[in-house]
């Protein structure tokens, strides 16, 4: 790993003074805003487990759970704005306004129909749903899950409306935007779950209903804001209510390739739950303690991730190439080295946070061995598995990127959990490893990727 920082240093030295799409100030203002704004989320996100543990050890169960089911459909919503993202910041790299509103307008369209119709399927199906996936859980376990997820289907449409207008200013490079959006939904979000858990005692619904509250309030003052004119592009009513076959076509051979990867990476995940509610509440809890910290962790990972597709996505629609490389390895050193710092810090206050927790001694233990696991492999396999495969979907290398993800995630991540979780009996730590050494796998294939160029071949456009 060492190795492959070394390279991409000293293959940046002579590139320093070419293109200069993107200034250093440029970089700065366009990552910043998105660490802030997705360590935002993430602490809504830790601030809803640790206020629901106060409402025992069954309702942190079942919000860790729904939350992993949940997260399939989040994922599926970003896949699409994600593709949407790729297709506006190209046709603002070759200045075409016209197409980059009604790409716009295509994208919202579409987002919500989708939305619409997982919702109606999760209200309709919800009970069977977890049934399929994590069978027969503990009781009160199965009642938290069923009121967190009856809740939430209700946020996904406003999830989706929000990652479409936050994928148009993410294209734009306002992440500022975003930003400042996200502080305040989700002051709105942890101030409810404050007065929902203490003040109410309503349990798993106090931290459901703000986050749908909240999320509502992003959806509608994101798309208020798109439709301002003076921006790069902007929103059309005309292009909302039109279908055109060939836009979405562009916009879904993104989109889809990235939901295929991410659904069946998130639905292996809830498999993998299914698992893990296997080995008892003890593990359930700490499991999605851990992973609330893994989030927070991996964070400046995924925030430098979504500046790929920025910087990227326009130098590609520019038609230069060669920038497009250039910046390749620029945001991978600056991946590699905020990675490193930001894990690090996580995993030195993880004790200290951990004080503030409802959990037994045993449950803590347990975060903490997971936490270790999780921040040294992110730190050093992340940056080339996760953030660079977004630089080379951002290109257009949509299929290749996602054949590996697949085999990667169904034969090393899944079956090396049943090996190790189960058939070694090292439960949520087997899991844990299992997931480790899938990003390794990615990593060194998208790293020989990247170095082939093969990634420069192709056209979204």
């Amino acid at each position: 790993m060492n190795e492959i920082i070394r390279r991409l240093i000293e293959s940046g030295k002579g590139l320093e003074e070419k293109r200069k799409l993107f200034s250093d100030h440029d970089l700065k203002v366009l990552i910043i805003p998105l660490f802030l704004e997705q360590f935002l989320e993430v602490f809504v996100g830790v601030s809803d487990t640790f206020m629901v543990s106060y409402a025992g050890e069954a309702a942190v169960s079942g919000v860790s759970l729904v939350n992993m089911f949940n997260t399939v459909f989040i994922y599926l919503f970003s896949a699409l704005a994600a593709g949407g993202a790729v297709v506006i910041s190209q046709y603002i790299g070759c200045r075409d306004r016209k197409n980059g509103n009604f790409s716009s307008g295509q994208l919202l369209m579409i987002s919500v129909v989708f939305s619409v119709f997982l919702m109606t399927a999760v209200l309709i199906f919800n009970r069977n749903l977890l049934r399929l996936l994590f069978g027969e859980v503990d009781g009160p376990v199965m009642n938290a899950c069923v009121t967190y997820l009856k809740i939430s289907a209700y946020s996904y449409p406003a999830i989706a409306v929000y990652n479409a207008g936050a994928a148009m200013y993410r294209s734009m490079g306002k992440t500022n935007v975003t930003m400042y959006l996200s502080a305040v939904s989700n002051g709105i979000n942890i101030i409810g779950n404050a007065v929902g858990v203490f003040i109410l005692h309503a349990g798993v619904a106090g931290v459901a209903y703000p986050s749908l509250i909240a999320r509502s309030f992003s959806a509608v003052v994101i798309t208020g804001l798109c439709f301002r004119k003076k921006n790069p592009v902007y929103l059309k009513v005309p292009d909302i209510f039109r279908w055109s076959s060939s836009m979405l076509k562009r916009i879904l051979g993104i989109a889809i390739p990235n939901g295929i990867e991410n659904g069946l990476f998130q639905l292996t995940k809830v498999a993998l739950s299914s698992i893990t509610a296997l080995f008892g509440t003890v593990q359930i809890a700490a499991n999605g303690v851990a992973q609330s910290f893994w989030s927070v962790a991996a964070l400046m990972g995924t925030s430098v991730g979504l500046a790929f597709v920025t910087v990227i996505g326009q130098c590609m629609g520019a038609g230069d190439r060669e920038a497009a490389d250039y910046y390749m390895k620029k945001l991978l050193r600056i991946t590699f080295l905020a990675s490193i710092v930001w894990n690090g810090c996580i995993l030195l206050i993880s004790p200290l946070v951990l004080q503030g927790y409802a959990l037994s001694e045993e449950a803590v233990r347990l975060v903490l061995i997971l936490i270790l696991i999780h921040n040294v492999f992110n730190a050093g396999f992340y940056p080339l598995s996760g953030a660079l495969s977004n630089g080379l979907r951002a290109a257009g290398d949509v299929r290749f990127t996602m054949a590996v993800s697949l085999i990667s995630t169904l034969g090393c991540r899944l079956v090396f959990s049943i090996v190790l979780g189960i058939g070694c009996q090292m439960g949520v730590i087997g899991i844990a490893f299992a997931m480790c050494m899938d990003w390794g796998i990615r990593a060194a294939v998208f790293y020989f990727r990247f170095r082939s160029g093969k990634w420069k071949e192709f056209k979204v456009i």
